[in-house]
């Protein structure tokens, strides 16, 4: 080990810093400099991408060097590996310059987390970290969150006054004054880092004919949009036409094919709910996923491997308690210790379920009650189970088995789905993940009974929202908000 340490040594004393500062640097120059020249916002989207992904990785790095120097200590290999290992962990970096500020502080501390206990556990375990100044390690560490959400807020303020400056700013129009045109104009208008100024509407109905236009610019009929685009130097051009329109759309490309105008299609199909929405490509053909899974490619072999690493480090600390809580639910009341029921998987497949019996009864059937505030069926060793989730921790097996997974939508027994699939739309796309131990909408305060509707129908658009949004640092989020939430949760029988 320690010959490999001195061959990385040897390897890194010979790298020329000048070059790793400009690598470091690039996406900055590169957005100054397009800046400058008045290129602008022909870089600005790529420019701005790479600030999202370097911005975290270069402060965790810059950090790091600045609390060594600060602390007295060498600049050495050491560090230097360090600082690329910290730099591989977090780039991409996850900053968003959309994201909410809410949204901005979860994701700076599950990156943080997430950064903190890799590095901590790979040093204990491989005695590195013995190489460094302890005051080094714990300041750099400490200080990390607020390095990030600094950067990230002084990012944020920098992008919206340079994308926001009427000199750099490119103008749109949109054709078709609908619901899609309507909605689409908005975003563009109130969104700060698009680097766009909406210039109006194109559509061949009078402005009495025309709902939700409001005080929005009406600048002509769509046959006089070529014309309008060659005088005022349109940029961009967003045809939010409906499909059922094809022979309009087609005579309007070709007027403006004599143009310049970058032109884009927004169909109407962007009206619906759309789960990882996205352009893809089947066989050279271009096609758009309106509802699909996040776990596809990489994503899933993410997923899965970290599925498997934290279960099987989960089962080898909670095995006492687990043999404990068996002899426990034994001893309390006469039936099997494991209880396995019915629910949906993957693709609305039924799989089983592993729990630790908390009931007196052991309901599988057509027909399953939810367990609710004083039941009696509930044992008392059941009671604390239930109220401190131990009960689901045989479910950690399920997820070594692949029919589970760590967070996810909450399974439902089956009876629950053929009721619920009925009187919610959207019910079934839940299923286009596997089940989770723990869910986004279990910590945001759909855990427990649902005894409504519209309970449930909260739960289904928290679902829903995950499989949106997910990522990695998402998921630990929510690990996080489990834990805490167990110990103090109300909403659990």
């Amino acid at each position: 080990m320690y010959v490999c340490y001195a061959m990385c040594y040897a390897w890194l004393l010979n790298v020329n810093a000048v070059c790793l500062s400009k690598l470091l640097a690039a996406p900055f120059i590169m957005f100054a400099s397009s800046y400058k020249q008045g290129t602008f916002w022909r870089g600005s989207l790529s420019a701005a991408r790479a600030i999202e992904s370097f911005l975290d990785p270069v402060a965790a790095t810059a950090l790091l060097f600045a609390v060594a120097t600060v602390c007295g200590e060498r600049f050495g290999p050491p560090y230097v590996i360090v600082g690329l290992i910290s730099f591989s962990l977090t780039f991409p970096g996850d900053f968003c310059l959309r994201d909410t500020t809410r949204r901005m502080v979860r994701k700076t501390l599950t990156s943080w987390l997430l950064i903190a206990a890799v590095l901590l556990a790979f040093g204990h375990a491989s005695g590195y970290v013995h190489y460094f100044a302890e005051e080094v390690v714990f300041v750099w560490l400490a200080s990390l969150p607020l390095a990030w959400l600094v950067t990230r807020c002084a990012a944020r303020l920098l992008l919206s006054q340079m994308m926001s400056s009427e000199l750099r700013q490119r103008r749109a129009v949109v054709v078709g004054c609908n619901e899609t045109g309507l909605r689409l104009a908005g975003e563009l208008a109130h969104d700060p880092f698009n680097g766009i100024s909406f210039a109006g509407f194109f559509d061949d109905r009078g402005r009495e004919r025309l709902d939700g236009i409001g005080d929005s610019p009406l600048l002509g009929r769509i046959g006089e949009l070529a014309q309008f685009v060659k005088q005022h130097a349109v940029d961009h051009i967003y045809v939010a036409l409906p499909m059922a329109s094809q022979p309009r759309i087609l005579r309007l490309l070709d007027d403006l094919k004599d143009t310049t105008a970058s032109i884009y299609f927004a169909p109407d199909i962007f009206l619906t709910d759309l789960i990882q929405g996205r352009v893809d490509h089947v066989c050279g053909m271009p096609v758009v996923a309106v509802c699909e899974t996040p776990f596809t490619g990489f994503d899933g072999f993410a997923k899965r491997v970290s599925d498997i690493f934290l279960s099987l480090l989960i089962l080898a600390l909670i095995a006492p308690v687990m043999i404990a809580v068996a002899i426990a639910v034994k001893l309390s009341s006469p039936g099997p210790i494991i209880f396995r029921q019915r629910r949906y998987g993957l693709d609305g497949k039924e799989i089983v379920v592993y729990k630790f019996r908390s009931m007196t009864s052991c309901d599988d059937g057509s027909e399953v009650k939810q367990a609710t505030r004083g039941d009696q069926r509930i044992t008392r060793v059941g009671a604390i189970l239930r109220k401190t989730s131990l009960d689901e921790l045989p479910q950690f097996i399920n997820v070594l088995q692949g029919r589970m997974s760590i967070v996810g939508p909450r399974p439902h027994a089956v009876a629950h789905n053929e009721t619920y699939r009925k009187l919610i739309k959207g019910y079934m796309v839940r299923h286009k993940v596997k089940p989770g131990i723990t869910g986004w909408a279990q910590v945001c305060g759909y855990r427990g009974e649902t005894d409504t509707i519209e309970k449930m129908e909260g739960r289904i658009e928290y679902d829903l929202e995950y499989l949106r949004t997910w990522s990695l640092s998402l998921d630990l989020w929510i690990i996080v908000k489990t834990v805490l939430l167990v110990v103090r949760d109300r909403n659990a029988y």
